[in-house]
């Protein structure tokens, strides 16, 4: 998947967003204002960071070495993904989790605005 690939997946789920709070190259996906996914537009291969549950992120690093600890994130959570190699159906299904896991820990009422927006 490249980046366009990926950015059109992404916006097609409810309540995302698009932001650079950091910098004009690292965009920022969030949904109810919290990030699910952060993709650097410049640097190449592409790599995304996705968050995914503890038990899966060590599975998923012990399978496939383009899988590691996401930089500057909580290592635990945070997976940064290097894209080329990789099935696009392994990248949605991480992208996948990784949005459920942010839109299940909004608050209920937060949760609702986001679905039914």
């Amino acid at each position: 998947m490249d980046a366009n690939e990926i950015l059109d997946y992404c916006l097609a789920k409810k309540g995302v967003e698009e932001t650079f709070p950091f910098d004009k190259e690292t965009l920022v996906l969030r949904v109810g204002g919290k990030m699910f996914l952060l993709m650097s537009l410049e640097k190449q291969p592409l790599s995304i960071a996705v968050k995914t549950d503890p038990e899966w992120s060590e599975e998923l690093r012990e399978k496939h070495p383009q899988i590691t600890g996401a930089y500057h994130m909580n290592k635990t959570h945070w997976n940064s993904v290097l894209c080329e190699g990789l099935k696009s159906d392994l990248i949605k299904k991480m992208i996948d989790h990784s949005y459920d896991l942010i839109l299940n820990s909004l608050t209920k009422k937060k949760r609702e605005e986001v679905l039914n927006a």
